[in-house]
Parts: structure tokens; C-alpha cells; sequence
């Protein structure tokens, strides 16, 4: 077989995860909650079916013809790339048991509207089983994967290759250094006008608002769509059908807006993916069976909180934009300045909810997650003992008192689909936003001209170069390296947030 034979035959495995996709899609967004059990034995049809294609012989003779056929080329050529990741690929997934990968489908499926109905009661023990089962399910994974120092390494490497247990102690305290001193700081400042933010906002202006400020910013909507559900979400069915999600607060609009701009930030990075790489192995993430073209979920991550916070929050966004708020709501805003609004919205202050956190408090709770993944994982913590562990961490790191599980452990949809190892891409995509954001600024002072003037199709070409077009070809921190000159560094990010918020607050 041939090159094009393994074309054809990681397509077929695009097409699983597509069809995948599509249902959990509308089980986020559609599907009546008695639908919960069989979809889920649907979905876990799917991705075993998709793991078991990746590692039939068909594919593996395929790719030892497409192996002799690339031969010679250069080796980040898109096709040694592609032979090279589902190698890898294969490798990895014969390690796992297809057993243990439809329970976990299927509880990932299932224990959903279990989270759903915990979180709507506000009783973790209702979804305490299931994650204890999807605990126990993902220990097994992390066994059967195969680490050097920590389970969660294992874990870890499904969504964000290389990063390690570690390391990510070492990049958290170095983040902590950087911003406690700013947030002690803010504590003791005279806090920005808000309560307008807390007006009455009727649902269907926000949605309307929402979706006109996302496609402002380049969200493609004849290749996409907007939708309300629990927690906001973007999902693509390659680049030509990406659909992003957001949730409606009438009585507090931020919600529904840059849980939109977040979400068409993921959404233009799937549809910036070069066309020629559409059902491949760079668009598809073979090793976590997910359809998508980013090269790690931390890199899928810069883009949303770059066009979420770089953009977004920004002051020249306000300026821009002020007058195009006030007309979605009506007199609402009459007697709120842009400066206010842009204050009103960078305000920081400690909160219960990770999505609604500030930009500068957002890290804390990526933090809180991620130690708690990792002692759930390696056994030094029960799921039973979760919650008071929760609550005391958000007391240490922010101050507060957890009123109740639906604003503590529950509120994150992820650990009922059992992506434990997920969190610490949030943060990695806060420092990667900001070093791509600021190099391409300071390399192209038009950008930022552009930006001042409310286009932003300068900023969406810079990415789509440097980032996007590339699908999965290259690994984070080669991505990093092609478009800054480095890889991961935190310094602009830590920069970033000091000189935003110590404008803000008119610190010293």
C-alpha cells in the first residue's frame, strides 16, 4: 500500500471522530435527557471503532508502504509528519485496552447528565460514584500508558505532549512569584464601577450581540454556528463545519460575550487549518480519538484567551465597540463611558467560578484543579474527600468560603468526560496568547495600528500564518519557536498582566 493509502485510511478514522463529534454535540446542546445511556453506547462504538481502524493491519500495512514512499523527504515535511504521528499513534493505543476505552466512552457519555443533575442540586454525592469509577478508569489508563515519575504525566500527554507533573510545579510557582504581589496589591485599591454589568439583559439581545461581536473579530458563520449550553464549548466537524457554544445570564451579560469571543477564538483556529490537511492525521488528533487541528490543547487555548483577553478586554476594543453595546441593549448603558465598561470588565476580585474568574485570578483555579488531578490520580486523595479539599484550597489561594458544590466541585463539565490532565492547557494557553500576542505586535507595529482602528483581520492573518495553517504539524513548542524565536515562556505573560492591571488599578 501506499501513502495515499494511509490517506485514505486515517480519513476514514477523521470520519469516527467526526460522526463522534456530531452526536456530543448535540448531546451538549439538544438531546433530551432520556436519550443519556444510548448515546453514550453510540459514542463508544465510535471511538472503539476509530481505535480499531488506527490499529488494524490494513493501516499498518498501509503505513509501511507510506513509510518506504516519504522516505528522503525532510522531516518536518507534512508527509514524514503524518507517517511519523500515526506510528506513534498505533504504538500508543495498542498499549490501551479496548475494553477500557469503551468504559470510559461510555462513562464519559453517561456520567454527563449525572454531573448535570449534581451540579443543578448542588450535591456532589450524586456524582461522586461516576467520578470515582472514572478516577479509578483513568488510573488504569495511566498504568497502561506507561509514565517515568507520576501517573499524571501519562495523563498529561494526551492533551498536551510534554508536559510533565514537574514541570508544571515549577512553571505554577514562577506564575505565583509573578502575580500574588499583584493581587495583594489590587486587594487594597479602590475597586471600578460595575453594577451596570448586573443589569437587566434580555437573552435573545446578548445572543444576537454575541454572535455579531464573534463574526466581527472573523468568526466564519457559513462554516459555523452559535448555540447556548451548560458550559461553553467549541467543536469542529473540520474546518468547514466549527460551532461554538456560549451561556446566557440575563441579569449579567459578560457571560454570554467573551464566553462567545473565547469560544470563536478555538473556532478560527479549526478554521484556519489548511484546507489540504482537512481529514488527515493533522487535523485529527490520533492519540486523545478527537477530530481537531490544533497541535496540543494549550495551543488551542492562546487562541481563545488571545482573542478573549488580548482583543476582547482590551481598551481599544472598548473604544471601538462602545457604541455598538449600547445599541444591542437599549438605554441600558447610556450613563457607562468605554473607559468604565473596559475597567468594569478587567476588574479583579477573588470568585467561586473558574469561567468567570478575571484574568489575572484565572490561574488559581487552574492551579487548585490540576493539584487535586494529580493527588486523585497517584492516590493521596479520595473522590469522597474532594470537596472539602476543594474548599480549603479555595480558601489558601483566593480567599473565599465555597458556598455550596455547584459554585466548588461541580462546576467544570470536564471530569464527567473523564479528561483528567486537561486543565493545566488553560493556563499554558494564557503564557502562549501572550507571547504570540506580544511578538507579533512588537515584529509588526501595524497590527496594533490595525487593532486601534477595530480591524482585526491583520491579527486573524498573523495567526492564521503562524499558528493556525498548520494544523498538527508541528509540536507546541516548534510552533512557538517558528512564530517567537522560543518556547514556552512565561515572562511575557507575567509582563502582560503587571502592566494591565497596574494601569487599572493605578498602582505604584
Amino acid at each position: 500500500m501506499s501513502y495515499a493509502g494511509l490517506i485514505e485510511a486515517t480519513g476514514r478514522v477523521n470520519d469516527f471522530l467526526n460522526a463522534g463529534s456530531v452526536l456530543s454535540w448535540d448531546a451538549r446542546t439538544m438531546m433530551p435527557k432520556g436519550g443519556a445511556e444510548t448515546r453514550a453506547k453510540q459514542l463508544a462504538t465510535l471511538a472503539v471503532a476509530a481505535r480499531n481502524l488506527l490499529c488494524s493491519d490494513e493501516m499498518k500495512r498501509a503505513l509501511e508502504g507510506a513509510e518506504a514512499e516519504v522516505a528522503g523527504k525532510p522531516e518536518d515535511s507534512p508527509e514524514a509528519r503524518i507517517v511519523a504521528q500515526v506510528r506513534e499513534a498505533i504504538a500508543y493505543h495498542e498499549r490501551i485496552p479496548t475494553e477500557l476505552l469503551r468504559r470510559k466512552t461510555e462513562l464519559g457519555a453517561s456520567a454527563h447528565e449525572v454531573w448535570a443533575e449534581a451540579r443543578e442540586k448542588a450535591d456532589f454525592s450524586i456524582f461522586a460514584p461516576a467520578l470515582t469509577t472514572m478516577v479509578d478508569i483513568n488510573r488504569e489508563m495511566a498504568q497502561a500508558i506507561g509514565f517515568d515519575a507520576h501517573p499524571y504525566d501519562a495523563l498529561m500527554y494526551r492533551f498536551e505532549p510534554g508536559t510533565t507533573h514537574a514541570g508544571l510545579t515549577t512553571l505554577f510557582a514562577r506564575l505565583r512569584e509573578g502575580m500574588i504581589p499583584l493581587v495583594r496589591a489590587i486587594a487594597e485599591a479602590e475597586k471600578p464601577r460595575s453594577e451596570f454589568l448586573f443589569r437587566d439583559y434580555p437573552v435573545d439581545a446578548q445572543m444576537d450581540f454575541a454572535l455579531n461581536m464573534a463574526k466581527r473579530i472573523g468568526y466564519d458563520t457559513d462554516r459555523g454556528r452559535l448555540d447556548t449550553t451548560v458550559h461553553p464549548f467549541e467543536v469542529s466537524f473540520t474546518r468547514n463545519d466549527v460551532r461554538i457554544t456560549t451561556r446566557v445570564n440575563k441579569n449579567y451579560m459578560p457571560m454570554s460575550l467573551f464566553g462567545a469571543l473565547h469560544e470563536a477564538g478555538h473556532a478560527m483556529y479549526e478554521q484556519g487549518v489548511d484546507p489540504a490537511y482537512t481529514r488527515t492525521p493533522l487535523a485529527t488528533d490520533l492519540i486523545s480519538l478527537y477530530a481537531v487541528g490544533g497541535v496540543s490543547f494549550g495551543a488551542h487555548e492562546s487562541q481563545s484567551r488571545l482573542w478573549e483577553n488580548h482583543v476582547g478586554r482590551s481598551h481599544a476594543f472598548w473604544a471601538n465597540h462602545m457604541s455598538d453595546i449600547r445599541a444591542a441593549y437599549p438605554g441600558t448603558l447610556d450613563d457607562v463611558s468605554d473607559e468604565e465598561f473596559y475597567r468594569a470588565v478587567n476588574r479583579s476580585e477573588p470568585s467561586f467560578i473558574r469561567v468567570e474568574a478575571d484574568e489575572l485570578t484565572y490561574d488559581f483555579h487552574i492551579m487548585l484543579r490540576c493539584e487535586l488531578e494529580a493527588k486523585l490520580v497517584d492516590g493521596s486523595l479520595e473522590v469522597a474527600d474532594l470537596p472539602e479539599a476543594w474548599n480549603a484550597a479555595m480558601k489558601d489561594y483566593l480567599g473565599v468560603d465555597v458556598p455550596d458544590d455547584a459554585n466548588g466541585v461541580l462546576q467544570d463539565v470536564h471530569w464527567s468526560s473523564g479528561q483528567i490532565g486537561t486543565f493545566c492547557n488553560y493556563t499554558i494557553g494564557n503564557i502562549m496568547a501572550a507571547q504570540l500576542f506580544s511578538t507579533a505586535t512588537a515584529e509588526n507595529p501595524g497590527i496594533q495600528t490595525a487593532l486601534d482602528g477595530a480591524d482585526y483581520t491583520p491579527l486573524r492573518d498573523w495567526l492564521t500564518d503562524k499558528v493556525a495553517q498548520h494544523g498538527r504539524r508541528f509540536s507546541r513548542d516548534e510552533l512557538l519557536e517558528n512564530a517567537t524565536g522560543r518556547p514556552l515562556d512565561p515572562e511575557p505573560y507575567i509582563t502582560h498582566l503587571t502592566d494591565k492591571f497596574s494601569d487599572i488599578y493605578a498602582l505604584a
